[in-house]
């Protein structure tokens, strides 16, 4: 997916100069803090090596996997898509109105742009699971609080990336319509947001990619979806039906992929090589608007896009009544929230989540890097080799972190070792999908010119490969943990360690104080840790 949001986001201007000294410091600063956290979480060799044995105890006795009843399962898998796509169509229709407010284009009052701009930064800092948790309280168990966290979570990716968009869209467009009297809705429309679509369409759909995944374990606190299964055969022991859901939840997430990537490339501008962008096809009149494959193709994809959302949203057990309650639910949490607590445990909670993410990245990092070159031709050329290596991230990428969580909690027991474990394989196969696509796409001029000359590969990886690959290699590395901070927030809600225990339990509990408590910490750690990354890839890229 990284192409999708290469693709998207246009290389924005360079501020000054790349530092050698801050691509140095950098890594440097990741290792130390992964000492620090080998110290903190306790990873020794040797509690390794006995944490494998019990992991390989339990794998034992998960085999062979069972369904149970698969009319129900399967219910519930079709209700986890239903989640998915309902969240994205809500987030989506929300994030035009946010994001053309949020950009720095938009010309109303700049109270406005300030409060849409906040809006997302807030949503995106807050993980789904988390949303889930709250609306659970406030709408009960079922899909509509799955629903609701999908969407507000997905608010803050989509919000943020189409007001990028937005304002990287040609101006003189715009000036034009606005010179004869057009309206600042009617030029939004045909202007901005026409023009938009195809880059929207691909972060929408990359959203609904990453929403799937996260809707498939929902259920574990009650929001709907196969996660309820889940947690039910876990929580009953029954470990073999619990590796069939598993084994049944990444066969879905597998083939949803497949089929998101087929989608995006027939949307896509350019889908192939040598190919030229056309919107319309040309007709006799040089004003009308004309039909070709692509414009068939986009017209039919939106109709069916609202025919499921449509769909969806009947699938929420939505009522009037329910409605009524809710509001009331909003009003007690709103009341609860103020003034938010932040307690020792609290500031505990959240410095552990943030050290078990940047641990697991470093690891991550690393892995994948091995990775990533052996899945490639620069240094090694062994066509099974990478053949394995990229089913095995396909493989690994298709398993959410908390179940890999619940899998190391049930093996290991409870503590932050399950969590760091959950996110070094999550990290590893993040890492590794970005690094491989990043070293496909290096200049091949210099490695030919250097081949030309003799050299070897190994001269030719590190003289003509790596010295193109390192801005890459920091950036990606730096999105990756900023990633593994949002999911080292919830994976204490299965015991993992990290903060998401004590917000589980402030919310289950009604001391709604630390639960604001918790929601402020994390959006100024999250916003921090996003301020400090962008000055790094300014810094390097």
């Amino acid at each position: 997916m990284a192409d999708v949001l290469d693709r998207v986001k246009r290389p924005s201007a360079s501020t000054g100069r790349p530092s050698p000294l801050a691509a140095l410091a950098i890594p440097l600063a990741y290792v130390a803090v992964t000492l620090f956290g080998m110290w903190w979480i306790d990873i020794r060799p040797a509690a390794v090596a006995a944490g494998f044995g019990d992991i390989a105890n339990l794998l034992t006795r998960m085999l062979p996997p069972t369904t149970g009843d698969v009319p129900s399962l399967l219910s519930l898998a079709v209700e986890t898509l239903w989640i998915a796509i309902a969240g994205t169509g809500l987030a989506t229709l929300a994030s035009v109105v946010l994001a053309a407010a949020a950009s720095r284009r938009f010309t109303g009052p700049r109270v406005i742009s300030w409060l849409a701009r906040g809006i997302i930064i807030v949503t995106r800092a807050v993980p789904s699971l988390v949303f889930a948790i709250i609306f659970v309280r406030i709408f009960g168990l079922g899909p509509l609080a799955g629903a609701m966290a999908i969407a507000f979570h997905s608010v803050g990716m989509i919000g943020k990336m189409m007001a990028d968009i937005f304002e990287e869209q040609d101006q003189a467009p715009r000036e034009a319509i606005s010179a004869v009297g057009a309206n600042r809705a009617q030029n939004f429309l045909a202007t901005t947001l026409s023009r938009a679509l195809p880059a929207v369409t691909s972060v929408v759909l990359y959203r609904l990619d990453i929403n799937i995944r996260a809707s498939a374990v929902l259920g574990l606190v009650g929001a709907g979806g196969i996660g309820v299964a889940l947690q039910t055969a876990i929580g009953s022991l029954d470990y073999r039906r619990a590796a069939g859901i598993i084994c049944v939840i990444v066969v879905m997430l597998l083939v949803l992929e497949l089929i998101s990537y087929l989608v995006q490339r027939a949307v896509s501008e350019h889908a192939d090589e040598h190919t030229v962008s056309q919107l319309y096809a040309p007709t006799a009149d040089p004003a009308g608007i004309g039909w070709n494959r692509g414009r068939t193709l986009r017209t039919a994809g939106a109709a069916v896009a609202v025919v499921l959302l449509l769909i969806s949203l009947t699938q929420l057990s939505f009522t009037p009544d329910r409605l009524l309650r809710a509001w009331e639910n909003v009003g007690a949490l709103l009341a609860g929230f103020i003034p938010p607590i932040i307690t020792v445990d609290v500031a505990m909670g959240i410095f552990e989540s943030v050290i078990m993410a940047l641990t697991a990245t470093t690891f991550g990092v690393v892995s994948g890097l091995v990775i990533a070159v052996l899945s490639t031709r620069h240094l090694v050329r062994f066509a099974p080799l990478s053949f394995a290596l990229r089913g095995l991230v396909v493989l690994m990428r298709g398993i959410p972190d908390i179940v890999y969580a619940l899998v190391f909690v049930a093996a290991l027991g409870l503590g932050p070792f399950a969590g760091f474990l959950a996110l070094a394989i999550s990290c590893t196969a993040l890492a590794s999908k970005f690094f491989t696509d990043s070293l496909q796409n290096v200049d091949p001029a210099p490695i030919r010119a250097l081949e030309a000359t003799g050299a070897n590969r190994l001269q030719v990886f590190v003289s003509g490969v790596w010295p193109q690959f390192v801005p890459s290699f920091i950036g990606n590395s730096l999105f990756t943990s900023d990633l593994a901070l949002r999911e080292s927030a919830v994976l204490g809600i299965v015991g993992a360690g990290g903060i998401g225990f004590l917000l589980e339990e402030s919310v289950a509990t009604l001391n709604y104080q630390v639960t604001a408590g918790i929601l402020v910490g994390l959006v100024v750690v999250v916003v921090a840790l996003e301020s400090a990354a962008r000055w790094a890839r300014k810094r390097v890229i």
